[in-house]
């Protein structure tokens, strides 16, 4: 069965920093494309940041350049997202996919004075 875990949301202010963490299971986590997606309350899912495999290559939607990070640890079959100068529409439940099949149930980042 695969089965993804995320962790590490919670509430934090405008400007500040959070790292949330994705653990894997069931697959060959060091062959699949990794995703982080979100959803913000009464909006649909948005694609975040994919991290490829094989190339390493790190691709962001435009709104989080420069402030989210996505890595892997292949050792560990875990995904992380840094997340840094947080802002307020930053806000949503941030979920991890292995490609776009197997999601995680997802983990509440709120940021807020």
């Amino acid at each position: 069965e695969v089965q993804l875990v995320e962790s590490g949301g919670g509430l934090v202010q405008p400007g500040g920093s959070l790292r949330v963490s994705c653990v894997v299971s069931g697959l060959t986590f060091g062959t699949w494309d990794m995703n982080w997606l979100r959803q913000a309350p009464g909006k649909g899912p948005e694609w975040v940041s994919t991290i490829d495999p094989d190339s390493g290559d790190l691709i962001y939607t435009d709104s989080v350049k420069g402030r989210f990070t996505i890595s892997r640890d292949n050792s560990k079959n875990t995904l992380y997202l840094q997340m840094n100068n947080l802002k307020t529409e930053d806000t949503a439940v941030y979920y991890c996919a292995a490609g776009l099949h197997y999601w995680g149930k997802g983990t509440l980042v709120t940021v807020s004075s």
